[in-house]
């Protein structure tokens, strides 16, 4: 009985290290992301997956009007927003 608890003790704290290591950060990054996307409002200035900088002119329930130059709009899918940059960062 104690052999095979032994032999197992290694594979439990694998796990258990990989856990603190790996899954538990992806997790927070996973959250952190999820509730910037919800916190998105008009005006702010993003940057997308796809590398375009612009300013969010309106919102919907799954996509947003991203102003990337004067007089230009594109509509993207909130997914697709990576970063949320601080105010007057485009010019």
């Amino acid at each position: 009985m104690m052999s095979s608890l032994g032999s197992m003790l290694p594979l439990v704290l694998m796990f258990v290290v990989l856990y603190f290591v790996m899954i538990r950060p992806q997790m927070k990054r996973q959250k952190e992301a999820r509730a910037m996307i919800e916190a998105l409002a008009k005006g702010d200035e993003v940057a997308t997956s796809g590398g375009m900088l612009g300013k969010i002119t309106q919102l919907g329930e799954q996509y947003l009007t991203v102003e990337i130059a004067k007089g230009v709009e594109v509509q993207i899918q909130r997914s697709a927003v990576i970063q949320v940059l601080p105010k007057g960062a485009i010019k």
